[in-house]
């Protein structure tokens, strides 16, 4: 609720959030190919909206990394950036983002999201942070490599024109990295991009001043912003345009909803709210479709101005609407500063912020712990170095294909009575003694098609360890589903079993289990009396059925009641 207590701390909140994002929109607008006032018209109408529509409190849209690098890859092959038709192309791209968010929301189709693992985000964000840092090598040293070009030629092309390095370009843009290192380390209030920023510009005044001058040093600068509101824009929505940018904006579209639910969730964690999925995809999906007319590029959840958001004490999505009014005050004091920041300058920073996003305490320990989500993350790291849009589909691909191994594969293993009198749990075995008898086995997992040939050849390897043991007993509350083709091939081991004079029992079935049993007829072959409820001795109804002549020269006698008599009642001698 909006009191004023509330609007004071939401206020205080939107000013520093404007700081923030002044020198982040004007580097990813350089990381798009976008002219960098774009970068801030994208962190002003499209954070009003989605704060107003989203469900989060507290996460704030607007340009982002991997949004403006996978904005700058859509695009790219059909203009060149910068220009108009490259613009033009970005507002489509823009448009149909929110367009297919929006319908993903109302169609509340929130859960996809949750098939991009952690693992492939991982993956996905250190290749882009790469990207980055090797789209801005030639600013960085002051040489001449065409935009677009591939990650592998721009290393090539570097060593080729090594003897090129424009050295005093190369000191403008090595001050600003250092200097953004040490004032991020010593001096961590401190904004370090603006820092650095004006640290690199100050440099390059001073270098110009001894050197001869921009003619001799060739120190370009980004040149002044265009201050005022955003100007009204308009996506070509061409058959064309629209074919050329459509799966790309699929790409952008799954990337930035993951971006955005996933900083909404990870902030909701400490502030105890509840988030709505499908609401988030809404509220993301017209701030993109209404940013796209005003200048605006494909923005999503922006984790550090989200966080920054959280921590200085906003308390409505209102703080985000207080930012964007700051950050339009701000521009007009600031926006002829840019004429003297240098693209060297930004380079750096591009550097740090790159380097800032590989996430190296994860990937460490997914090495350490996972060969399957290892290989998850270097494919998808590796895939999107070659080609960024479809490397975030090899990582989602690979991770699907990785989740149904190991579903297809349930564990299956094998267990003893506890020996606590009256007890109805069952332990593992542990190369503990087992009855040669009766096969007690816990599966955990479900039991569907793709896992019917693994738990088949478990039940039938049964009978190859130990030809005696005819009967076998499945704990089943492990088991969460069971389909058609499941339940086919327990009612098969269930007859196949009765044939060699044995039985398959179930003990603690659960109820979406045994519906589909009784509602299919498959309990007919299996045996309503062979399904045991959680508090019943399966056990005491099994033994009977156990061949008394085995039993009376079994020395292990595992049960309880095969340590009074045999099966058929006998006493024991």
């Amino acid at each position: 609720m909006v009191n004023k207590e509330t609007a004071r701390s939401d206020l205080m909140s939107g000013l520093t959030g404007a700081l923030i994002v002044l020198p982040q929109g004007v580097a990813f607008a350089t990381i798009a190919g976008m002219p960098p006032e774009y970068g801030l018209y994208a962190a002003m109408v499209p954070a009003v909206i989605g704060a107003l529509f989203g469900s989060s409190w507290h996460l704030v849209s607007g340009p982002t990394t991997a949004i403006s690098i996978a904005v700058f890859a859509s695009v790219s092959p059909y203009a060149h950036a910068g220009t108009p038709e490259f613009i033009s192309l970005v507002l489509t791209l823009t448009f149909l983002v929110g367009l297919f968010e929006l319908l993903m929301g109302l169609a509340k189709l929130g859960a996809l999201v949750n098939f991009i693992s952690h693992t492939v985000v991982i993956g996905f964000t250190a290749g882009a942070a790469i990207l980055i840092a090797s789209s801005q090598i030639k600013h960085f040293f002051g040489i001449h490599i065409e935009r677009g070009t591939a990650f592998y030629e721009t290393i090539h092309q570097l060593f080729l024109q090594f003897n090129d390095i424009n050295i005093y370009v190369t000191i403008v843009g090595a001050l600003t990295l250092i200097s953004g290192i040490l004032v991020k380390k010593f001096v961590p209030k401190f904004p370090y991009m603006i820092a650095a920023m004006i640290i690199g510009s100050i440099a390059a005044l001073i270098i110009n001043q001894f050197a001869g001058g921009i003619d001799a040093t060739h120190i370009v600068t980004v040149g002044a912003l265009p201050s005022g509101l955003p100007p009204l824009s308009h996506p070509d929505l061409s058959i064309h345009s629209i074919q050329q940018v459509f799966f790309p904006a699929l790409v952008v579209t799954m990337l930035a909803l993951t971006e955005a639910v996933s900083i909404s969730r990870a902030i909701s964690v400490r502030s105890e709210q509840r988030i709505d999925g499908n609401q988030e995809f809404i509220g993301q999906g017209l701030s993109n479709m209404f940013g796209s007319f005003f200048s605006g590029y494909a923005s999503s959840g922006s984790f550090n101005r989200s966080g920054v958001n959280y921590a200085s004490g906003a308390r409505t999505p209102l703080a985000a609407v207080f930012a964007s009014f700051f950050l339009l005050l701000i521009l007009l004091l600031v926006a002829p500063l840019a004429a003297y920041l240098p693209t060297a300058a930004m380079a750096g920073i591009l550097f740090l912020v790159s380097w800032g996003l590989i996430d190296f305490h994860h990937m460490s320990s997914i090495m350490k712990t996972s060969r399957s989500e290892t290989a998850i993350l270097w494919v998808t790291l590796i895939g999107t170095l070659i080609n960024l849009e479809k490397g975030i589909f090899f990582g989602i691909i690979l991770s699907l294909i990785t989740y149904l191994y190991r579903t297809s594969r349930p564990s299956i293993t094998a267990f003893v009575p506890d020996t606590e009198e009256g007890s109805y749990h069952f332990i593992p075995a542990d190369n503990m003694p087992e009855c040669p008898q009766l096969k007690i086995a816990r599966v955990n997992g479900s039991i569907f098609f793709g896992a019917v040939n693994h738990v088949q050849q478990h039940l039938q390897h049964f009978d190859e360890e130990n030809p005696q043991a005819k009967h076998v007993l499945i704990l089943s509350s492990g088991i969460n589903f069971v389909d058609i083709a499941g339940a086919e091939m327990l009612t098969q081991e269930a007859k196949r079993r009765k044939k060699m004079g044995g039985g398959l029992y179930f003990y603690r079935v659960k109820e979406k289990v045994y519906q589909l049993f009784n509602k299919g007829h498959y309990i007919d072959d299996i045996g309503k009396e062979n399904i045991f409820e959680a508090k019943m001795h399966p056990i005491s109804n099994i033994y009977p059925k156990l061949d008394s002549e085995v039993c009376r020269t079994c020395k292990v006698r595992i049960f309880n009641a095969c340590k009074v008599a045999l099966p058929n009642g006998e006493a024991l001698q």
